[in-house]
């Protein structure tokens, strides 16, 4: 499987022939180029830098065979354009292609009491290969080996951070969700929440645009 970092909170995986998005937000300047060439796209909640509505939508209209899954709000947004686009909530799963994919978590972190929080949903692709919790610290019940860990946000806190890397224990960690972080901002919380801070594993930061294999 391989994994193409976008801006902010979206990646690209690829496995098989099979190609799905998750998370083409407005803070991503190639989300449309990105989900041009999908079978599928995975959004974990509404909020516009997770979810650009008019893109998604237009790519729908464009794309015959393409499939969106996300939470109650984004097939509200988006229609149900005859099926394809689907609600999904935790404990259920589905199969795009050659990827398997089961549906954790359930709400979005807390930001504010006066903030409200919606439905948010992390994917855990094949088997626990990849896990995109979206906006949480939710920890699914699932051994997972390559988490994707959200590092900058009004909702983020790094005690909190380490603490959910302990809980969920993967191989490996790789940035995402970074946008509101300096230089000076990403290498201190690379010393704190590293290999070398309290999690004992490396963060490692894909530059948008850098393909890796998981």
């Amino acid at each position: 499987m391989q994994l193409t970092k976008h801006a902010h909170a979206c990646v690209t995986v690829e496995k098989d022939g099979t190609r799905l998005v998750i998370d083409p937000g407005t803070l991503t300047p190639d989300a449309a180029e990105a989900v041009a060439g999908a079978h599928a796209v995975l959004v974990t909640h509404e909020h516009f830098d997770h979810f650009d509505e008019q893109l998604i939508a237009a790519a729908l209209e464009a794309q015959p065979e393409l499939r969106v899954y996300g939470t109650a709000a984004v097939v509200a947004a988006l229609g149900g354009h005859d099926g394809r686009v689907r609600a999904v909530a935790a404990g259920d799963t589905f199969t795009v292609g050659s990827v398997e994919v089961s549906v954790h978590g359930h709400r979005h972190a807390p930001i504010h009491a006066d903030i409200p929080c919606p439905d948010n949903v992390g994917y855990l692709l094949d088997d626990g290969t990849l896990y995109h919790p979206g906006d949480a610290y939710g920890v699914p019940d699932a051994a997972v080996r390559t988490l994707l860990l959200p590092t900058s946000g009004p909702w983020t806190k790094l005690g909190e951070a380490a603490d959910y890397v302990r809980a969920v224990k993967p191989e490996r960690l790789i940035q995402i969700h970074e946008l509101m972080l300096s230089e000076l901002g990403q290498t201190s919380t690379a010393r704190i929440l590293g290999e070398n801070g309290l999690t004992g594993l490396p963060i490692t930061r894909v530059e948008p645009g850098t393909t890796i294999v998981l």
